[in-house]
């Protein structure tokens, strides 16, 4: 069986990305590093941002390019889910060094950025539920109305968690 198979194993990976979560901002309150390694964290953070950030801007405008008609479903489907590859690598550099970067947990703009990162983590495992169900469509057919809504919604809610933490990062560093 694997990751996009069915709603129980989005939802077991989802279980599984919930609990690393917390242990990724457990220990960011607990780990104390010396200023070089900060200096690394920060440069793999912002390394990592662009490979995530920049492979979801790709996979949207995919999607833009078939919303006018200058690329075919299947087409824009393939090149988005080629993308999933180095977005979770993207979103996995960035938090791990992020851990490494000592957040300030009390702050609310921090918890707030903490929290859109989880929420994207989530919103990117259906997305790939969504791509897996919307590539086994036969090639030309038109998608129901309920895929095109809820690639609409992943879309939007991508980029509001992707820009409101960049914006809350870059507030954050500017203390």
């Amino acid at each position: 069986m694997r990751l996009y198979d069915s709603w129980w194993t989005v939802g077991a990976a989802a279980l599984a990305v919930c609990a690393a979560w917390g242990v990724a901002v457990w220990v960011s309150g607990h780990l104390r590093v010396d200023a070089s390694l900060h200096t690394a964290a920060l440069f793999v953070h912002l390394a990592t941002l662009v490979l995530g950030f920049g492979a979801v801007l790709v996979a949207d405008y995919y999607g833009l390019l078939w919303l006018t008609g200058r690329m075919a479903l299947n087409d824009a489907l393939d090149a988005a889910g080629r993308l999933h590859t180095p977005i979770w690598a993207g979103l996995t550099g960035l938090v791990g060094s992020g851990v490494l970067l000592h957040p300030d947990t009390s702050s609310t703009l921090t918890r707030v950025k903490l929290v859109l990162v989880l929420l994207l983590s989530l919103n990117g495992l259906q997305a790939g539920l969504l791509n897996r169900r919307m590539t086994g469509r036969r090639p030309g057919e038109q998608p129901p109305r309920r895929f095109l809504a809820w690639g609409a919604g992943t879309a939007l809610m991508s980029q509001a968690c992707w820009w409101g933490a960049v914006i809350i990062g870059f507030r954050n560093s500017q203390r």
